[in-house]
């Protein structure tokens, strides 16, 4: 094979694996990262969800030991039903403000998981 059919074959090589680079490694590379940033992003997510349910958990354990202790100290019956009525009423806002926070913050993700990054 003469010198000028070797560089002929050689810039054919080297034109077939910048194009393969182009064209399927680096899309390849690219996705793998998103993938990756996609994955932290769902992990700090479902951290923020589950530290926002913690933290409620703790607000209605607190308030549901302050009705007992309330009623623990009532001076008769109907004292003690209306401590009940109280917290009752009041756990049932607790409880739908609770349930809008979390949607709230699912829906938030939802919006970020298909809105695209600045950065693309």
């Amino acid at each position: 094979m003469s010198e000028n059919d070797q560089n002929g074959t050689d810039g054919t090589a080297q034109r077939a694996r910048s194009a393969f680079q182009e064209h399927v490694m680096d899309p390849a590379r690219r996705a793998g990262e998103t993938m990756q940033a996609s994955g932290r992003k769902m992990a700090e997510n479902s951290s923020t969800i589950g530290v926002a349910i913690i933290d409620q958990a703790q607000s209605n354990a607190q308030e549901a030991f302050a009705a007992m202790r309330a009623a623990a100290q009532a001076k008769d019956l109907s004292e003690v039903m209306q401590i009940q009525g109280d917290f009752l009423r009041a756990q049932g806002k607790r409880s739908m403000d609770q349930a809008r926070e979390i949607g709230e913050l699912i829906m938030r993700f939802g919006r970020d998981a298909v809105t695209p990054s600045k950065a693309e």
